[in-house]
């Protein structure tokens, strides 16, 4: 643990919540978050097995660490959920929204259904956790930190996802707001977010589309999920900065893939 979170907690290491985290990003989050001497609570929904499996692996390592099961679908799962984190370590210092769904909705055949299903996974549980945890940190005298898992593509979008991208893109707003009412309830409590680029390829992505990847930066290299894990560390230990979408995508938001033509940049 850093010093300065040993002058803020004491001995008593804080608390980090990070949805979906079983595996994927989420899961190197939360790896991140037990280096840097944090009680990890690992949420899954359909995944309990690789999440007991990343919890013993955890413990293994020194770490305090337990697996949650909720459907993120529903807000009544959330609140327990909130509850036995609560209940198990007492606290709950650190909450990252990483559990979302993505899939294509070509607009010839999308439904309302299909947007109705990502808003309630991608933006409405974001919402109601955020919500959950961020009345529990209110009592807390240190507060709490929250980050969300947004997309770079909320500024770029690709075809065919429109209802995926509307899901996302309501984040941005939405982790404005909730710092707001967070920090009413306890000044103490910041908001934040990042907006990864590409960091997982597809799985049997050929040597093509990762060259295609990483041509589309301006840093020339392909993204990492410890890239993302670097930023949420960043937001969840900066305490001046609060409301804030940060891009983790080498610069692909704001970078055409073409130096050579200035009329498309």
């Amino acid at each position: 643990m850093s010093e300065a979170r040993r002058r803020t907690f004491g001995e008593i290491a804080p608390v980090a919540l990070v949805t979906g985290s079983a595996k994927r990003v989420g899961r190197v989050i939360a790896e991140h978050l037990a280096a840097s001497g944090y009680r990890i609570a690992v949420h899954a929904n359909h995944s309990m097995d690789e999440a007991n499996a990343f919890v013993q692996k955890l413990r293994g390592q020194g770490t305090e660490a337990q697996a949650f099961q909720a459907d993120l679908t529903e807000e009544s799962a959330i609140r327990e959920m909130m509850e036995k984190v609560h209940w198990c370590f007492g606290r709950i210092d650190v909450l990252v929204n990483s559990a979302s769904i993505f899939h294509p909705t070509p607009l010839e055949s999308l439904k309302v259904e299909d947007v109705e299903a990502m808003f309630r996974m991608n933006t409405f549980s974001v919402l109601h956790c955020s919500k959950w945890a961020g009345l529990r940190m209110a009592n807390q005298t240190t507060g709490g930190a929250i980050v969300n898992i947004i997309d770079w593509s909320v500024e770029r979008p690709a075809t065919d996802f429109n209802a995926y991208i509307a899901s996302k893109g309501a984040l941005v707003s939405l982790t404005r707001s909730l710092a707001i009412d967070l920090a009413k309830q306890n000044p103490s409590i910041r908001v934040n977010a990042v907006l990864p680029g590409q960091v997982l390829l597809p799985e049997g992505s050929s040597e093509a589309k990762r060259q295609a990847a990483i041509d589309a930066t301006l840093v020339k290299r392909q993204g990492e999920p410890d890239d993302v894990a670097h930023a949420v560390r960043f937001l969840i230990e900066s305490p001046f900065i609060t409301g804030v979408s940060l891009p983790v995508d080498g610069g692909r938001t704001i970078f055409s893939g073409n130096f050579d033509d200035p009329s498309v940049q």
